[in-house]
């Protein structure tokens, strides 16, 4: 078994001809990018749903999957009469 330190250059390497080496890192071009790309990810869904509790950020989730390429999701809700509860959006801390 390699060293640690080669196994992470094999890694990068794969990286640079395009390959997802880490989970969450798609797009990253280098090794450490793609690490950075996962943790951003991760951590910007998991802030955002501690923001807004599981239930606003399920209600922001389906507003988002109606968004088409011509449409946002609240016009698209709104031409279906979807109902989309905007007021779970507001997050723990502005709520008094």
């Amino acid at each position: 078994m390699g060293s640690k330190q080669e196994r992470r250059q094999e890694l990068d390497e794969r990286a640079k001809q395009g390959e997802t080496v880490i989970p969450g890192g798609t797009g990253g071009k280098s090794l450490e990018a793609q690490q950075h790309l996962a943790e951003g990810r991760s951590k910007g869904g998991q802030t955002r749903k501690e923001q807004l509790g599981t239930e606003g950020y399920q209600e922001m989730g389906r507003k988002g999957g109606l968004s088409t390429m011509d449409k946002s999701g609240g016009e698209r809700a709104e031409e279906e009469g979807i109902d989309i509860d905007e007021s779970k959006f507001t997050t723990k801390n502005n709520q008094k």
